[in-house]
């Protein structure tokens, strides 16, 4: 009788046991969401923005006209295990407080790096992806953002020149909402705060 019952609860253990254990394809999911969440080289290149910075701006409202320039002031730090870098800019811009955010990561399955950008003069979000540009050390992003003027979704493209580790550029190009020409709308030239 003691058999009979040690070899029953070893039967029911080892079918417990078995239905615990995934299956191959279950195994292989679980490592494809792992690397799905780990950072990688182009998370690095994002980790290597941390920190604070000022910029010049040049902004151009519209196609051949006098550029607005102005100074700000930027933070980045590493957020999501390091998945995502987080900005956050300060500013005037014509006289009146501007702050804005953005939200940078770069997409492991996709292969593309993904960014959202949010700030205190519009109550849209613009988002945009690219890829990078290894023999320029640039990200050249495309996107859509909301025109005011239309009250329609708009092409923009942006890049991000990584100079060196104290120096980037930025650059924007969008569409002029009178005549649908591209141009440049916006250079921001940032250096590094020494600490």
């Amino acid at each position: 009788m003691k058999k009979l019952f040690l070899l029953m609860s070893l039967t029911c253990y080892t079918m417990y046991t078995q239905a615990q254990q995934m299956s191959a394809e279950d195994q292989k999911m679980q490592q494809v969401m792992m690397a799905y969440a780990q950072p990688g080289a182009m998370h690095q290149i994002l980790a290597n923005n941390a920190g604070e910075w000022t910029a010049s701006t040049t902004m151009w409202m519209a196609p051949n006209t006098q550029p607005i320039k102005n100074t700000a002031s930027a933070t980045s730090v590493m957020i999501m295990n390091g998945l995502y870098e987080q900005s956050t800019h300060t500013a005037n811009f014509m006289g009146m407080p501007f702050s804005g955010i953005s939200t940078t990561g770069y997409d492991n399955a996709r292969k593309v790096f993904v960014n959202t950008w949010i700030d205190n003069m519009g109550s849209g979000v613009m988002y945009s992806e690219g890829k990078y540009n290894e023999t320029k050390k640039c990200i050249e992003f495309k996107g859509k953002m909301t025109c005011p003027v239309t009250c329609k979704a708009v092409d923009f493209s942006e890049t991000i020149t990584f100079i060196d580790a104290d120096h980037q550029k930025i650059e924007m190009w969008g569409q002029d909402p009178k005549t649908g020409q591209t141009f440049k709308t916006m250079e921001i030239m940032s250096i590094r705060k020494k600490s």
